[in-house]
């Protein structure tokens, strides 16, 4: 397993984990203060939060491939990737 760190955005930054037959990028939204929804399409995730006081905020940032699979669990987004 090889792990490089990139930047998603100005404030926000993700680990790539690569393994053998995938790559997985994680990203820590623990600070993200309400829901939290994910989607991919083809190489680019899209991350939107819906804040309690009924705000969203939405960041868009490439992946390394194509998503085969997207997660939100306990504020860690996981995304794995066709390599």
């Amino acid at each position: 397993m090889t792990t490089h760190q990139r930047s998603i955005s100005d404030e926000q930054f993700g680990r790539v984990y690569e393994y053998d037959d995938s790559l997985v990028v994680v990203l820590d939204l623990a600070d993200a203060e309400g829901e939290v929804a994910v989607d991919t399409v083809g190489e680019t995730a899209i991350v939107v939060v819906e804040g309690t006081d009924g705000t969203s905020s939405e960041t868009e940032f490439a992946l390394p491939g194509e998503a085969k699979d997207s997660t939100v669990n306990n504020g860690v987004l996981t995304i794995e990737v066709a390599q």
